[in-house]
Parts: C-alpha cells; sequence; structure tokens
C-alpha cells in the first residue's frame, strides 16, 4: 500500500511540474476593435489553432507556448506602444499585425527591444527596405505578383506589356516591380496609374494600342478591372494575356459573366491549394471555427509553424539563436515555402497565378500547383462558346 501512495504521489507532483513550466510567451497585437477588426478576427484564430494543436503535441522545447494578444483597434500608431506594453509583460516572441502601416511601426520596437517578429501580414517593400535583424517576412511581398505572370506572359510569346495600377500604395508597388522585372527579362513595359473611381479605360487602351502591347497587366480592385474588361471587349482589343489581379474575387466575374473566361489573376491562398499541411490545416480550422480559413488565417497558422520551426532548430527562444535560425531556415507551410534574404523580406512565399475556366479560377502557376496544366490562349470575344 504504502508503494502504491508513493508511486501515485509522484506521479501528482510530476504533472504538477508539468503544469507548471514557464511557457513561451508569444505576443500578438491585432485589430480586436475599429476598422479592421472583422478581416483581422480570421488572423487571430489561425494563431489560436495553432497554439492549441501546439500545445496538445506538448508544446516547444517542453514548454507550453503561451499567446497574448493586445489590440490596436486598427490604429497603425497605436502598434509600437502596444508591442511595448507586451514585452514589458514578458512576450518573448512577437507576431506581427494586420496591414504594413502598423507592422512598419511594431518592427521599431522589435527592433529596438531586440525581439524576433514574424511579420505574417505587412507584405510591403517597406517593412523590410532598412536593415532589419530581427523581423522575418512569412507573408508575399507586393513585389512578388509580378514572377508568376511574367512567367506566364513570356509563356504566350509576349513582347510588349502594358501595366496599368489603380494609384494606391499596394497597386503601385506592384506594378514597380513588373516593370523592373520586365526590363530584366527585355520585355517592353509602359506603365500607367489611374485614380480611384475611374470607370472609363479608352485613353488607357488608346495608349496600350499605341505602342502595340499583347499583354494587359492591370493591378486593380474587382470593380476597376472589371471597368477594364468592358472597353477591351467594345474595342475588340485580342491580346495574348489579359492578367487582372483581382479576377478570382467573385464580385468581378458577377459583373462581366461569362467575358471573364481565360483572363489571369493571383491568389496568395486557398483552402484547395494542395501546399503542405494545407488539407490538414482547413480541416482542423473548420472544425474549430465552422468555418473554411481565408488568407489572414493562413497566414497566422504559417507564421507559427514557421516560429515553431525555428525554436526547435535553435533549442531556445533567445532572440539571437532565433534570428540566426529564422535567418538560414527554408520551411513548406500552407502558403507556400518560407525563405528570407539578407533583410529578412520573403522571397519564397509567392501568390498563384489562376486562370479563369468555365468560371472557376485554376491554378497555372507555379507548376507545383498547376501540375500538367498550361495556360489557354485568349480567344477572341466574337470566338468564344456561350457557357451554359
Amino acid at each position: 500500500m504504502t508503494s502504491w501512495i508513493t508511486s501515485l504521489l509522484a506521479l501528482v507532483l510530476a504533472c504538477a511540474a508539468h503544469a507548471q513550466e514557464k511557457p513561451i510567451v508569444v505576443g500578438a497585437v491585432v485589430s480586436e476593435t475599429g476598422s479592421h477588426a472583422t478581416i483581422a478576427a480570421d488572423y487571430r484564430k489561425g494563431l489560436v489553432l495553432w497554439q492549441e494543436e501546439l500545445n496538445r503535441a506538448g508544446g516547444l522545447l517542453g514548454q507550453p507556448v503561451e499567446l497574448r494578444f493586445a489590440d490596436d483597434a486598427s490604429e497603425a500608431v497605436r502598434a509600437r506602444r502596444e508591442y511595448a506594453g507586451l514585452i514589458a509583460e514578458g512576450a518573448q516572441v512577437l507576431i506581427g499585425p494586420y496591414g504594413s502601416a502598423a507592422t512598419l511601426a511594431g518592427a521599431v520596437e522589435a527592433e529596438a527591444a531586440k525581439r524576433v517578429m514574424l511579420n505574417a501580414a505587412g507584405p510591403s517593400g517597406e517593412v523590410h527596405k532598412r536593415a532589419l535583424r530581427y523581423v522575418f517576412q512569412v507573408c508575399p511581398p507586393y513585389s512578388a505578383y509580378a514572377e508568376g505572370v511574367l512567367s506566364l506572359a513570356a509563356q504566350a510569346e509576349a513582347r510588349s506589356l502594358f501595366i496599368l495600377a489603380r494609384d494606391d500604395g499596394a497597386s503601385r508597388e506592384m506594378a514597380e516591380a513588373a516593370a523592373a522585372q520586365a526590363k530584366q527579362r527585355g520585355l517592353a513595359a509602359q506603365v500607367e496609374f489611374f485614380p480611384p473611381g475611374t470607370d472609363d479605360f479608352l485613353p488607357q487602351l488608346y495608349k496600350a494600342m499605341g505602342v502595340q502591347a499583347d499583354a494587359w497587366i492591370a493591378y486593380a480592385q474587382p470593380r476597376d478591372a472589371a471597368d477594364m474588361v468592358k472597353t477591351l471587349k467594345r474595342q475588340g482589343y485580342v491580346p495574348r494575356v489579359v492578367y487582372a489581379r483581382s479576377s478570382n474575387d467573385a464580385r468581378f466575374i458577377q459583373r462581366i459573366g461569362q467575358d471573364a473566361e481565360f483572363i489571369l489573376g493571383s491568389e496568395e491562398y486557398d483552402a484547395r491549394f494542395p501546399t503542405q499541411g494545407n488539407a490538414a490545416f482547413v480541416q482542423a480550422f473548420k472544425a474549430r471555427w465552422s468555418a473554411p480559413p481565408g488568407v489572414l488565417a493562413a497566414a497566422g497558422y504559417a507564421a507559427g509553424s514557421v516560429l515553431a520551426e525555428a525554436v526547435r532548430r535553435a533549442g531556445s527562444a533567445d532572440p539571437e539563436k532565433l534570428r540566426a535560425a529564422l535567418a538560414a531556415l527554408e520551411l513548406d507551410t500552407v502558403l507556400g515555402r518560407y525563405r528570407v534574404d539578407a533583410n529578412g523580406a520573403q522571397t519564397g512565399i509567392k501568390p498563384v497565378v489562376t486562370q479563369i475556366v468555365r468560371g472557376h479560377g485554376v491554378p497555372v502557376w507555379p507548376e507545383a500547383l498547376a501540375g500538367d496544366r498550361r495556360i489557354l490562349a485568349f480567344t477572341p470575344w466574337g470566338e468564344r462558346e456561350i457557357l451554359r
């Protein structure tokens, strides 16, 4: 009896000791109020799911992971203060906020405090223009929206590109990157910007025709892109390639119906993509939250996955050891392959290029997701079959 009691006592003490293991504290600023709250909610859910799965599997290095959240009220200027508060309360590692402006503010505090930050939702190149030591990007940067469409334009033997972009920060970055990369490929490219609210794109089309552009590449919102396509059809313009970044948005197809066929677009994430671990992630997310994950949920989950692997390889959450592990790490995630440059900017994860085929966007780049599928030729407007 005494032996049995001793064994039971030892088990109880062991369980108590495990329960009292000091956690690895991860701090994240997520907009829980204000204009970004609805869209950022998925970001938070992706992080929470990652934490729950990790702790059920035993945590990291034998320690549980504790997520601590702070709210920036959708105001980028508050991000630095909120991260300072999280660090003061014991956060050892940081997950970046939603939005590039907030990420820029948070990065300043991360660098000053020498805390590693995973930038999962700040795609602007402005974030990583400085020589950052502790900030590592997990989402595809805006500059990554050029590579796929330019590769496909080259396959289609396009030689002159007309690049049209809405006059906002994100679209400008994408268009400027496309023009620079086109030049590197030996392709002629003309860039034009249009103000929000433009609905007549005939002047831009005349410019495209003037340079004999055989690829129309547009970084625009769904309504803008739909108005462009209407203009192209009215004028009978048939280039080798038509790309509209937002063509996968249901609002784009609703506006122009079957005229969306053959148009290329970009998609950062889809629950159907066969990326590493995505099927299991989607299943778990649906079970936990009763809805499929969106791109921000995937971004949060991918950031957690990258962080966990880096901690394992570093054998510690020590900032210097962890930053060295993240700088050298290459890892397949639900968003794609994580890999960064010397400034921590993402170089491996890239948006997928899709093509509208019978009303649905299907991957045509990169080959790892497209498989044997190839880009279909842009069929002249008058020669198209009516889809039933």
